[in-house]
């Protein structure tokens, strides 16, 4: 081998420091990107939001008189009843009111600012109002938190009772004493050790009147797992009622809640802010960003005047790199953008009929599409709709929402999935409770209106969706 040196030329892309934010930035959340712009607003103080003041005004409109005679006696001036503070409202209490009207007197700082109580502190809240003895009341405490989520208590009361001290002398009847008051608490049904128990506690609620109430609590007492067997001529048999009735005593059953401590707390609401909004204004469509969810920033131009170009000291080296990148971050918030706007915009072009007429009026669209009408990479399409969201007069939706796979029609034409899950939807919800569609039977329907898909894609379509098969809808009556 022997040495030498070649010489060639080629083209390579490289991915600058500058490319990889916009990168970062494209594909960012609503949330997410308004944690990023704070964040750069602290870090760069040559950042500002275009409300913010460009400059520091020095203003002197002191009389000159008025000036002298402070001097002269400089306790005369009174001391206002309330002082100047030197912060903010928002600086101490980080609330979301600046997305509301200024003008609204509905919003209560305290319902969105509180924490959510779970399972165990809403019981104990009714535990300190309730009247009771110091060591009934650690026997309700011990209950309590032996509960699980759905409010149930799946340890024995033995064990339970078997667990305190034995000097305390407590005794099984006494645990169970304090297990039934805890069941009268909210909610109801709450401490029940068993879906039978959970549902009759709930039917003791119910005014006498209420009909089939006997009915339900023997069911519920005596043939549950004949119910949920699906075995009803046993049930018909043993409470001597016809199906009418035993439809009517299940309806009043649906009612309750099998899992009462599942409403109680969870996890706090996430909200979903649009990124781009949507809207008919006479008889053209309109698409436009958030101005909620992109502020504008602009360069502060009191910091950059004191940048010089000689000086090659290390402020003013840091100043001028600081400057550099709220460039190049401002470029990237505007990249990000105009990706945004044009990807909504083809969307509500190939998708114009789903905003006229609804999800049936889907078409099929694939990110390549999208791609090649932009000229774009599919990457980037990808990154400018995932956790994106679009607000319409039809609800808020996902950018991916639009894009969905395709069937063959008769005619030899495509057919989007969504459109054909909206339709699959429809029809369940039209048809006779008594006879319910069976995926056949929606198999031939679609194909009446021109639609080839095969059973087990309707099969999988209609399960996607939730939506039970024709014998357990027509069981659940």
């Amino acid at each position: 081998m022997k040495a030498s040196l070649v010489l060639k030329l080629g083209q390579q892309l490289s991915m600058t420091p500058q490319l990889q934010q916009a990168i970062r930035l494209l594909q960012l959340s609503s949330l997410d990107l308004q944690t990023e712009i704070q964040q750069a607003l602290e870090s760069n103080p040559m950042l500002e939001l275009e409300d913010a003041s460009n400059s520091i005004e020095i203003k002197d409109n002191t009389n000159k008189a008025e000036l002298d005679r402070q001097d002269e006696n400089p306790w005369s001036e009174q001391i206002p009843e309330n002082l100047p503070i030197d912060t903010a409202w928002e600086d101490i209490y980080q609330t979301s009111a600046s997305n509301l009207p200024v003008a609204s007197e509905d919003w209560d700082y305290g319902a969105t600012t509180a924490a959510i109580p779970d399972l165990y502190d809403h019981l104990l809240w009714q535990l300190n109002l309730a009247p009771m003895t110091d060591i009934d009341r650690l026997i309700a405490t011990t209950l309590i938190d032996a509960l699980d989520a759905d409010g149930y208590l799946r340890e024995p009361l033995e064990d339970i009772c078997a667990s305190f001290a034995p000097e305390l002398g407590i005794e099984l009847d006494e645990v169970q004493v304090v297990l039934h008051r805890i069941q009268h608490f909210e909610p109801t049904g709450v401490a029940a050790r068993n879906l039978s128990e959970c549902l009759l506690l709930q039917l003791n609620q119910l005014p006498e009147d209420t009909a089939y109430l006997a009915q339900a609590k023997k069911l519920c007492t005596q043939f549950l797992d004949q119910l949920g067997g699906k075995d009803f001529s046993l049930v018909l048999r043993r409470l001597k009622i016809n199906m009418d009735e035993l439809s009517a005593i299940t309806r009043l059953i649906k009612t309750l809640d099998p899992k009462p401590g599942a409403s109680i707390g969870g996890e706090e609401a996430t909200y979903i802010i649009p990124d781009i909004i949507v809207r008919k204004e006479k008889s053209r469509w309109l698409v436009e960003l958030n101005p909620e969810v992109m502020p504008k920033l602009n360069i502060n131009s009191y910091y950059q005047s004191f940048i010089q170009r000689a000086d090659q000291s290390d402020d003013n080296l840091y100043m001028r790199n600081q400057l550099q990148e709220a460039k190049w971050f401002i470029k990237s918030l505007q990249s990000r953008s105009e990706t945004l706007l044009k990807v909504a915009t083809t969307i509500l072009n190939v998708q114009k009929g789903f905003f006229e007429e609804g999800p049936e009026a889907m078409k099929p669209l694939v990110l390549a599409e999208v791609a090649e009408q932009l000229g774009m990479h599919e990457s980037t399409i990808s990154r400018a709709t995932t956790q994106k969201y679009m607000h319409t007069p039809r609800g808020i939706f996902e950018l991916k929402y639009f894009f969905s796979s395709h069937v063959n029609t008769a005619e030899g034409g495509e057919f989007s999935s969504t459109a054909i899950r909206a339709l699959i939807r429809k029809l369940v919800e039209k048809e006779d409770p008594k006879k319910p569609l069976s995926d056949s039977k929606i198999v031939d329907l679609l194909e009446e209106q021109g639609i080839q898909v095969a059973r087990r894609t309707i099969a999988k379509y209609r399960e996607s969706l939730g939506i039970l098969s024709s014998s357990e809808r027509k069981q659940r009556l």
